[in-house]
């Protein structure tokens, strides 16, 4: 009767193996080394940039936006910044930049979980680790973020080269996911298209582009490039976090 429970329970286990390897590709479920990178000053703006910001529209942008080495920003107004302030060169974007700088170099030499060369982020589902991208990355569609009930789940994506978003895509975090923990290293230039909603700190290594209408609620940290962004279209804030406001604090990482 013993050696009859055994063989029942080990039938069971390997119907359930067989079963869990014919989950559908989309849902990836990595390890969760990935670690939230120290952003320390950086962590108040929301957009950084290094030759030129600009601003189109009447958008509001909460936390700090900024320049280092340039000294141009332009666009406000119409936009407007609450809960910070525009700094046109100066040795506070100059520390950011450092801490910004610190952080991207953190990001870039976490070991990857997940390889996706090739594929589209759009229509997965991934839980928390660290996705890498040994050029581009591509997003068409939808990408949902599992927190699997973690709020301090992390997720990092590395590309080797441009990050892009086709028009109308989304990023979504669910079951304790937070936008603020999540990472885009990007080895050269990050676009977001025409109504993407974005999550996560985008820290690419030249610059950033979000189109008309794209929302981000993270930040845009250009090391050696510009920040351009067109708000026209939408009401929704540019935010480092997703409580806007009236629950406004600055966000550091790690203390």
């Amino acid at each position: 009767m013993h050696n009859l429970k055994n063989l029942i329970a080990y039938t069971v286990l390997l119907a359930a193996l067989v079963i869990t390897s014919q989950e559908p590709l989309t849902n990836v479920l990595a390890q969760t080394e990935a670690v939230a990178p120290d952003l320390r000053s950086a962590a108040t703006f929301v957009a950084l940039a290094s030759s030129t910001l600009t601003n189109t529209g009447s958008g509001v942008f909460i936390g700090n936006v900024g320049v280092f080495p340039g000294t141009e920003v332009t666009g406000f107004p119409p936009g407007t910044v609450r809960h910070g302030s525009i700094y046109m060169g100066g040795p506070i974007p100059e520390l950011a930049q450092v801490d910004a700088q610190i952080a991207y170099d953190d990001l870039a030499g976490q070991v990857c979980n997940v390889q996706l060369t090739g594929q589209d982020l759009g229509g997965m589902i991934l839980t928390p680790g660290v996705y890498c991208f040994n050029t581009s990355a591509q997003l068409t569609g939808d990408l949902v973020l599992d927190g699997l009930d973690n709020p301090e789940a992390v997720w990092v994506f590395q590309m080797g080269s441009t990050l892009t978003s086709a028009s109308a895509s989304t990023v979504e975090t669910i079951n304790d996911g937070r936008a603020v923990n999540v990472f885009w290293q990007v080895g050269s230039s990050a676009t977001l298209g025409t109504g993407t909603q974005f999550a996560g700190n985008i820290l690419a290594d030249a610059s950033i582009t979000l189109d008309t209408g794209a929302r981000l609620i993270g930040r845009a940290l250009a090391l050696n490039g510009a920040v351009v962004i067109d708000t026209n279209g939408t009401d929704l804030p540019i935010s480092n976090t997703p409580f806007y406001e009236f629950l406004y604090f600055p966000l550091v990482m790690r203390p």
